[in-house]
């Protein structure tokens, strides 16, 4: 693994970047953060098109279907490509485990879709505060041994391929470790791990950001933190993945910004990662803030979503 050092110089951060994170601290600065709300308020705001992402934009392309859950009915949605599936990519969203939805990622899955040439399926898991852990994994868990007993059958293809952003790239290497260790499966072609957080006890960039919220903030790392998990929890290999044993897993790469406050945990992670054995690739954005993929108008987000599909279409070729 290797990462060149200028992309941490600020000098790198090119001026459309620059602008576009000037104005969204501007923007976020004047609004009240999430932490003055319930998560239930939040997510009403998030659902009326009034968080920093704006409108959700739901795909006509996408449908969604329900599998037995530990807890009930769960539903997966799924979104195919225009030609026969080359594989299926397993998407957890992310939202710090209390917000977010299948559909919220409609348009990044149908792109994925397209680009790569898979079935994106994605999965309906249960939010905190109301289901705090284990809730959210036991549902991804159920929706990835599921996929690996269906894909063949309903997609023609066992070619299996797991990502997620930021809450999701947490559950997606925890789902990983669940399902070598619990199913022993280990069939997956690649994991695209994006921002993720892996270490719920805090790692240095999580614990020193301080207040400027950038989508995150320490406080908001906190806020949904307490929501998921309690303290004594956080250091257990099935809430921290970065203290599990990482033998025997997937390709993998590792996508995160210069300015997230979860860059310590993609660069601990994906060193982990490697020294357990396994092939890593990893991929630095300088500027990039917590979830910079999100906005379409900030061509480096476009470059990091094209990397991601370039490399989830070579390992389900």
């Amino acid at each position: 693994m290797h990462i060149d050092p200028a992309v941490f110089d600020p000098a790198s951060v090119d001026p459309a970047t620059r602008a576009f994170n000037d104005d969204l601290a501007e923007k976020l600065a004047a609004a009240p953060p999430a932490t003055d709300f319930t998560p239930q308020e939040v997510r009403q705001l998030r659902e009326e098109g009034k968080s920093a992402f704006g409108p959700i934009i739901r795909s006509e392309r996408a449908r969604s279907f329900t599998i037995p859950g530990p807890a009930g009915p769960l539903t997966l949605r799924e979104v195919l490509p225009g030609g026969d599936p080359r594989g299926a990519y397993l998407h957890i969203h992310g939202g710090g485990w209390v917000l977010g939805a299948a559909d919220q990622s409609d348009p990044l899955n149908v792109a994925m879709a397209d680009a790569a040439g898979v079935a994106v399926v994605s999965v309906e898991y249960r939010l905190a505060p109301e289901h705090p852990y284990p809730a959210a994994p036991d549902d991804c868990e159920a929706a990835a041994a599921w996929l690996v007993d269906n894909c063949l059958g309903r997609y023609g293809t066992d070619r299996l391929v797991i990502g997620g952003e930021s809450a999701g790239g947490h559950l997606a290497a925890v789902t990983l470790l669940r399902m070598r260790d619990r199913h022993g499966y280990a069939g997956w072609r690649a994991a695209n791990l994006v921002y993720g957080a892996y270490d719920l006890a805090m790692t240095p960039s999580q614990a020193n950001w301080g207040d400027q919220n950038l989508i995150l903030s320490t406080p908001i790392i906190e806020w949904f933190g307490d929501f998921f998990t309690k303290p004594e929890q956080r250091r257990d290999p099935d809430v921290s993945p970065l203290f599990a044993d990482l033998a025997g897993l997937p390709p993998a790469l590792f996508t995160v910004g210069t300015m997230d406050a979860l860059l310590d945990d993609t660069l601990f992670m994906a060193a982990r990662w490697e020294a357990a054995g396994n092939l890593t690739e990893v991929a630095v954005y300088p500027g990039g803030v917590h979830a910079f993929d999100y906005f379409p108008e900030l061509e480096l987000g476009r470059a990091a979503r094209d990397r991601m599909h370039r490399f989830v279409a070579a390992h389900v070729a």
